[in-house]
């Protein structure tokens, strides 16, 4: 199984004739709009394709994707159901989950939970591998502009989202989670709560746009916690995942 990295929040999973992409926003190239490894490659593979969209903010969806199924008739989508709410798309276009809803095909199970922003955030189990993909969910805080009652709620929230996915999942095989130096100096404590709390195997930064050296900055306290850390130096990058 492999784990490729598209762009900012985006992923794709890669297995035995599955194909997984979650929360595209843009392709890989960054010289060539609508090329790289989900257009050259990706869209092109044989066997089941799903798209997840974790919500409706333009750095997760892109209705550009709902042209795809031009090129891939039985291409399935699992929405948030945000993104019908803000008539980002259809009724007829997707299949819709909110928190505790659960997508199950036979091929892939997809569990909703909570988000400390808008939509949800996706528990995929697929072909034996457990993978959490976060959204928006993290510790949302500006230490130097929130004000201490704003911090104390921010992190009440998370932690208590966290302690629901605990209780379902306290070990996950793949993580993929925000890693934001915008955030300030304090960017990488919803991250380090995670690990603390959600025994992860494989830990993946995102949320990062071109701020490779701030996602990869987490390495360290990752790896302290017994994870592997994947280090993402580019757009299009791919890692196997179960070795």
């Amino acid at each position: 199984m492999k784990l490729d990295y598209i762009y900012h929040s985006g992923f794709a999973i890669e297995a035995d004739g599955v194909t997984v992409v979650i929360d595209y926003y843009k392709d890989s190239s960054q010289e060539e709009p609508g090329r790289g490894i989900v257009h050259d490659c990706l869209l092109k593979k044989p066997g089941r394709l799903y798209v997840l969209s974790s919500h409706f903010h333009p750095d997760h969806f892109n209705r550009e994707v709902l042209l795809w199924k031009d090129e891939r008739p039985g291409i399935r989508y699992i929405f948030s159901k945000d993104i019908l709410k803000h008539r980002r798309a259809a009724a007829e276009d997707a299949t819709y989950i909110a928190k505790g809803d659960v997508y199950d095909d036979g091929h892939i199970r997809i569990e909703a939970f909570g988000s400390t922003d808008v939509g949800i955030s996706f528990l995929i189990d697929l072909q034996g591998v457990r993978l959490f993909h976060a959204g928006d969910l993290n510790n949302w805080h500006w230490s130097e502009e929130s004000t201490p009652q704003e911090i104390r709620k921010a992190e009440g929230d998370f932690l208590a989202e966290i302690k629901i996915l605990q209780q379902k999942a306290p070990r996950v095989d793949v993580a993929m989670f925000p890693v934001d130096s915008r955030l300030g100096k304090d960017y990488m404590r919803g991250a380090e709560q995670f690990v603390e709390r959600i025994k992860t195997a494989i830990f993946a930064p995102m949320h990062f746009s071109e701020d490779y050296r701030g996602g990869n900055e987490f390495r360290a306290f990752a790896e302290s916690k017994g994870c592997r850390f994947l280090a993402i130096s580019r757009r299009g990058e791919s890692f196997d995942i179960t070795k």
